[in-house]
């Protein structure tokens, strides 16, 4: 049996994004419990010319919900990333996660060769919907998740692959 694009995209999105919601849950007790200042995870980067947590946020959410979107055929709702606080991302992650619940099975069907198109700063770039999943967004989406983990791990968050995982 083949595993469908919807079966490889949806449900990863959501776990990952549930995990990642739990470790902000870690991140907040943690800023609570050592009377940090949360701004000090949100604004954390691991080198002066990387984006920010908060951006690896933003781009893990909007890599979900706009895969998801581009393969089922509708339009990927906007959010303004303007979320600066841990329980804002929280919110954010949320949203993104009901997004993606409201998709039906159905809504990828063919989905592996329709035409993705992605306007990037640098220009267009064109894929079929399995190599856009497979080559561009999950690698994409989980850059960014794992560079979020990274960044609170850094900064003393008490969290592990487990956590990562979504395995409590």
């Amino acid at each position: 049996m083949s595993i469908s694009m919807y079966q490889a995209s949806v449900p990863n999105f959501i776990r990952q994004l549930q995990a990642l919601s739990a470790i902000l849950d870690k991140a907040i007790d943690h800023a609570s419990s050592q009377q940090i200042d949360p701004a000090t995870l949100t604004g954390s980067r691991l080198a002066a010319d990387m984006l920010p947590f908060t951006n690896q946020i933003y781009i893990a959410t909007d890599t979900a919900k706009g895969c998801a979107a581009r393969l089922a055929g509708v339009e990927p709702p906007v959010f303004p990333d303007t979320e600066t606080t841990l329980p804002e991302l929280k919110a954010r992650i949320a949203k993104t996660v009901d997004f993606l619940g409201s998709f039906r099975a159905e809504q990828f069907e063919g989905s592996e060769q329709r035409t993705v198109v992605l306007k990037m700063r640098s220009g267009e770039l064109s894929f079929t919907g399995q190599d856009y999943l497979q080559g561009f967004a999950l690698p994409n989406f989980y850059f960014h998740v794992v560079t979020a983990y990274d960044l609170l791990r850094h900064q003393g968050v008490a969290i592990g692959k487990t956590d990562y995982l979504g395995r409590r």
